[in-house]
C-alpha cells in the first residue's frame, strides 16, 4: 500500500521520463555518481571506473560516491549527507544490484529508490537513472526502475548495463563490467548527456 501511495503521489506531480530534459550544467558543476559496486569500478583497475571516464569526456568534477556490496536501504541512509556536502547539480543513481542479487523485497528497492530521487528533487538537484538488471539473464533492467522513473519523471537509461553485460568482452565477471564496459557505460551516459541537453 505504501509502494502505490507514493507511486500515485509522484504521478500526480512529475511527468513521463521519457520526456526529461535537463538543465545545462556549469562548466565547473559537480556531479555526484552515487551506488555501489557499478559506480565504484569493481572489476576493473582504479581510474578506469564508469565515474572516472565520465568526468574526462563530459569535462566536469564526476565524484565517484559508489560502495561496493552496499544495498539501497544503506545508500538511503548515506545520500543524504553527500548530497549537503557536495552539492552536486546532477545525481547519477545506479543503485540496488545486491538487493537483487539477494533476493530483496523489489517493495523495499522501489521505497528506497524513490526516496533517494526524493532527497535530490528537494535540493533542487536532478537526476539521471540507470536500470539494473536482475541477476542471471541480463535481457533488461527490472522492471522496478521504469516504474520509478517514470513515476518520479526523471531521465532514466534502462539497458545500458544489460547490454554491457550481456556482452562476454566487457566484462570482468558474471554481474560487473570491466575497464572497457565501464567506458562504454562512460560513453552511453555522455551520449544521453548531450541528447537531454545537459552538456
Amino acid at each position: 500500500m505504501k509502494k502505490c501511495l507514493l507511486i500515485v503521489l509522484f504521478l500526480i506531480s512529475a511527468g513521463c521520463s521519457e520526456d526529461a530534459a535537463l538543465t545545462p550544467l556549469d562548466s565547473n558543476a559537480t556531479v555526484l555518481a552515487f551506488g555501489d559496486s557499478l559506480t565504484a569500478g569493481y572489476g576493473a583497475s582504479a581510474g578506469n571506473s564508469y565515474p572516472a571516464q565520465l568526468s574526462s569526456l563530459i569535462s566536469r568534477q564526476v565524484i565517484n560516491a559508489g560502495i561496493s556490496g552496499e544495498e539501497s536501504n544503506e545508500g538511503r541512509q548515506r545520500l543524504a549527507g553527500l548530497l549537503d556536502r557536495h552539492n552536486p547539480e546532477l545525481l547519477i543513481l545506479c543503485h540496488g544490484g545486491n538487493d537483487l542479487l539477494r533476493k530483496k523485497p523489489v517493495t523495499q528497492l522501489e521505497n528506497n529508490l524513490v526516496a533517494m530521487v526524493t532527497m535530490a528533487k528537494d535540493r533542487g538537484i536532478e537526476v539521471l537513472m540507470l536500470g539494473v538488471p536482475a541477476p542471471g539473464i541480463f535481457l533488461s533492467s527490472e522492471a522496478v526502475y521504469a516504474e520509478v522513473a517514470e513515476a518520479t519523471g526523471v531521465a532514466f537509461i534502462p539497458d545500458l548495463i544489460s547490454d554491457v553485460l550481456s556482452s562476454p568482452s566487457m566484462k570482468s565477471g558474471a554481474v560487473h563490467p570491466n575497464a572497457t564496459g565501464y567506458s562504454e557505460m562512460a560513453l552511453v551516459i555522455q551520449q544521453e548527456l548531450q541528447k537531454l541537453g545537459a552538456v
